[in-house]
């Protein structure tokens, strides 16, 4: 990729995290798969990278396995947990978000302007 398709990727990423519902969480590949992109997981993570410290809430994406992978962006290891628990977002015995109750796919909703 060149800068330029970077950074529209990097703004179509953020589109698409900016409508994750509160109580919710998706993935880096349902991002990427929505996008067009699914092999492009990896860059989604670098596109919520660059977004740290914005008001994106970017604690609601987790790996495809509801780890909290990106979690010593937000400030501290137990920050990202603290945000996704006070929105009422539950774990299993793993520390993974319950994925069959909290899982938002944006591929459900229509894709007018992505």
């Amino acid at each position: 990729m060149n800068a330029s398709r970077d950074n529209d990727f990097f703004e179509r990423v953020w589109a698409v995290v900016d409508r994750i519902p509160c109580g919710k969480v998706t993935t880096y590949g349902h991002i990427a798969g929505y996008l067009g992109a699914r092999s492009a997981a990896r860059t989604v993570g670098w596109a919520l990278g660059a977004a740290a410290g914005t008001l994106l809430p970017c604690h609601r994406v987790v790996n495809r396995f509801g780890a909290l992978t990106g979690k010593m962006r937000f400030g501290g290891p137990h920050v990202m947990e603290e945000r996704l628990r006070a929105e009422g977002v539950t774990f299993d015995e793993n520390g993974c978000v319950v994925l069959e109750a909290h899982l938002w796919d944006p591929s459900e909703e229509t894709k007018d302007t992505y």
